[in-house]
């Protein structure tokens, strides 16, 4: 029995709910990677890169090529790459309208606190 569509979209953004998976992707996105490269970007255990890496191969978000001893990661498709993009430019929206919300605000209490001293004086 398939599952729906819904279902396999709350999959795949499951598999991006983790930092070092969205950090992988970000660096994959100017080309291919080897291991040991992506190790000294990310800074973390090589047990847990390697966990993290076999999520992306699994859900086929990276490939993965050997060159004799060397593993090189790939993002499968540039799609991957657009939807880092689209991320960031979501967040950036968001993030302005946060920052126009806290200047509002600012701007409000500013004005309550003249408002305090002119009826205090």
């Amino acid at each position: 029995m398939a599952i729906p569509l819904y279902q396999a979209k709350a999959e795949f953004f499951r598999t991006l709910g983790h930092p070092v998976r969205i950090r992988v992707l970000e660096l994959l996105q100017d080309g291919p990677r080897p291991v040991r490269e992506l190790l000294a970007e990310i800074e973390i255990e090589p047990s847990n890169l390697s966990q993290q890496l076999a999520v992306l191969r699994r859900t086929q978000l990276v490939s993965a090529t050997r060159d004799g001893n060397t593993v090189v990661y790939a993002l499968s498709t540039p799609d991957v790459a657009e939807l880092l993009q689209a991320a960031r430019r979501i967040l950036s929206t968001m993030i302005t309208v946060q920052s126009d919300l806290l200047a509002e605000l600012g701007g409000h209490a500013t004005q309550e606190a003249q408002a305090a001293e002119a009826a205090e004086a």
